[in-house]
């Protein structure tokens, strides 16, 4: 984005996601007493009250400190916030601020981030690295709406939220559709306005024909696996997974327990609820994704082939889409984000959000796992924010198009996501391909 075309629209823009963004931050932590706020020492939260002030303090560090040489907002901020420094188990263990003087230094940093925009030349770096910000709060407060989840605490209410929208229970999609392989441009083109350093940059390979499912795996596909004692039988899963089976002594998903008749019961937030027989399955690991893949004699796509059936165009595969649909922006017409539905919806809803291919909800209601480890393209160079992407090449699996409680505003076909295999606690379904 060239000086020149950074309008007071973009500027206008990009302050109203940086008040969206703080006004959930403050909507998933408003109702918490002071232990809930800080809560148990676990491998796979933060305390909360480290956590938001962490995400003030991004903002700070590379939208005020780092493009202005601006004095920190608080003296020992870094000793405070910085997650690349504070070893995770030393997070409870620090000095923090209250609550109140938390969200006070919070209100500092926002307003001192909007004062810049209105009043000084905004150049192209100023845009990126706010919007960076903004993005990087953003997946933060998806880890505070699992975070929740997983320490028991009630649903976060949210002023957007649409819990029983008719449109959303309509059913299953069974069926694969057939996508021609060819010569494919896996990742971002170099003009694209905004991506993280992990899809830059787009690089032919070649892929071959293949067949995918329409639509996520539901839940009633995956109690068949379970109901059929998948947890149980060694064949089905790979070495690494049978052993994080049987350490964690699972019978059955994260959250799932049988009631007195005998039928599944799911965990949301506080709340054991019936599944819903067609909602997408959520809470799923990739041990858990591969192993159903073994039981029901599929697999799981390659995060190339993810891509070509979420942006490819039938005939001219490389004539990329944004978004599945096209090029409009997301919006409830076409993805189940921004915590609208508060769950996961029926694999068959929002047809408006069909990829060119027929394959449906690619973005939104559960991020997909792949079959892919987390790898740099090539020529990967790291972006300012250098521990992005390197620390976790590897070490993690890859997952596309985002979930419900996803903000909409930073996804887009290309983008990856990435989690351990055993992560069973994060808002991850799959969808799979036939042998």
């Amino acid at each position: 984005m060239s000086e020149t075309t950074i309008t007071e629209q973009t500027i206008n823009s990009l302050i109203d996601d940086l008040k969206d963004a703080r006004k959930r931050t403050l909507e998933l932590v408003e109702d918490l007493d002071e232990q809930q706020i800080i809560g148990p020492k676990l491998d796979i939260v933060n305390p909360l009250l480290w956590e938001i002030g962490h995400t003030a303090y991004f903002h700070e560090l590379w939208t005020l400190r780092h493009q202005d040489g601006a004095d920190p907002l608080l003296e020992n901020a870094d000793e405070l916030y910085d997650s690349i420094s504070i070893a995770h188990d030393d997070r409870w263990n620090l000095p923090l601020l209250s609550l109140d003087d938390t969200r006070d230094y919070m209100q500092q940093v926002l307003d001192a981030e909007i004062d810049r925009l209105k009043n000084k030349k905004v150049t192209a770096a100023d845009i990126y690295l706010t919007r960076y910000a903004i993005f990087h709060e953003d997946m933060h407060t998806e880890a505070y709406t699992y975070s929740r989840r997983t320490l028991d605490y009630p649903a976060p209410i949210f002023e957007n939220s649409v819990l029983h929208d008719e449109a959303y229970d309509t059913g299953a999609l069974d069926g694969d559709v057939v996508i021609e392989g060819g010569r494919f441009l896996l990742g971002a083109r170099e003009d694209t306005e905004f991506c993280f350093d992990n899809e830059k940059w787009q690089h032919p390979l070649e892929i071959k024909t293949f067949s995918m499912a329409r639509a996520a795996t539901s839940f009633q596909q995956f109690a068949a696996f379970v109901d059929a004692g998948g947890y149980q039988n060694r064949k089905y899963w790979d070495r690494d997974g049978w052993n994080w089976l049987q350490q964690n002594n699972l019978q059955a998903p994260n959250g799932w327990k049988k009631d007195e008749e005998g039928n599944w019961l799911i965990k949301e937030f506080d709340l054991w609820q019936p599944v819903r027989p067609h909602a997408a399955v959520i809470h799923i690991s990739w041990y858990e994704a591969s192993a159903w893949c073994r039981w029901a004699q599929r697999r799981l796509p390659s995060e190339a082939e993810w891509e070509l059936a979420a942006s490819g165009v039938p005939g001219n595969i490389n004539q990329k889409r944004k978004y599945p649909w096209g090029e409009e922006q997301p919006s409830e017409r076409h993805v189940n984000m921004n915590s609208r539905a508060m769950r996961s919806i029926d694999v068959s809803a929002l047809p408006e959000g069909d990829s060119a291919y027929g394959c449906r909800q690619m973005l939104g209601n559960v991020w997909e796992w792949t079959a892919d480890t987390f790898k740099p393209y090539p020529g990967f160079v790291a972006d300012m924010y250098q521990d992005y992407s390197q620390p976790l090449f590897g070490q993690t699996k890859v997952l596309r198009g985002g979930a419900w409680p996803t903000r909409s505003r930073m996804i887009r076909n290309t983008w990856r996501n990435y989690y351990g295999a055993e992560r069973n606690d994060v808002f991850a379904g799959f969808r799979s391909c036939a042998l």
